[in-house]
């Protein structure tokens, strides 16, 4: 037993998340909500709109949407690798995961058989358990890399050759992809891969406040991680 997880039994309720992980937590999840519902109607746009066009602007307002949605998704990335380095250890778990640790691919494997139902013991660790911290990194991490990148070559059509969006962007991607509409195809299709993610991290999360007894969910709110048994906790062994 480690001695972290030493000063969880003496100390059931531990500071985890700190404010700018939370803060960034949250605006993230509303922003990719807007990309979602707004780049939906943009790869399938209402049939029709009543009245005169000049006086129908919602495409646009869809759009706009669209836009400052992926640039707040973009900054606050760039952010959230910065703290990465600048915060806790548990602020750079999701993007700097233990790849190379035996132990760590253990409890990977652990984490695998309780989702499954394969095991009645959870592991309780301080932070993300190494399952969660896995999934984040290459399903959520590199999955909104991906959408940065793509999202950005195609803004960069828009605002034409000259631009840093161009440059830096729609000038490599799309002869990557082979033409335009094959990044907006790629852009599309992880799109839905994203939302699927979403849907599992909410349901895990409501699974393991219920299930293992220790808080998820609040401790993204209040950065603290509580446990209800604590005879059972494993600590943050990696």
């Amino acid at each position: 037993m480690t001695s972290k997880a030493a000063r969880v039994h003496a100390e059931p309720a531990v500071y985890v998340y700190e404010v700018p992980v939370r803060l960034w937590h949250w605006v993230n999840a509303l922003a990719i909500t807007v990309l979602a519902v707004t780049g939906y109607f943009i790869g399938s746009p209402l049939p029709s709109m009543p009245g005169e066009a000049i006086d129908n602007f919602l495409m646009g307002y869809i759009r706009f949407a669209h836009f400052a949605a992926g640039y707040v998704v973009a900054i606050g990335f760039l952010f959230r690798i910065y703290w990465a380095f600048m915060g806790n250890e548990h602020a750079r778990q999701i993007i700097l995961p233990p790849l190379f640790s035996v132990e760590w691919w253990k409890g990977v494997m652990h984490e695998v058989r309780w989702y499954l139902f394969l095991t009645k013991e959870p592991k309780k660790y301080i932070g993300h358990n190494p399952l969660a911290q896995l999934v984040m990194y290459v399903v959520f991490f590199w999955g909104i890399v991906f959408m940065i990148v793509t999202g950005f070559a195609l803004y960069g059509e828009g605002t034409g050759m000259g631009s840093w969006q161009y440059e830096m962007f729609s000038a490599w991607v799309i002869p990557l992809f082979g033409q335009s509409q094959d990044v907006h195809t790629w852009h599309h299709l992880i799109m839905w891969y994203i939302i699927v993610f979403v849907i599992i991290h909410v349901y895990v999360a409501v699974r393991e406040d219920i299930m293992s007894r220790q808080s998820i969910i609040s401790s993204m709110i209040s950065g603290w991680r509580t446990f209800k048994d604590t005879r059972r906790i494993e600590g943050d062994e990696f």
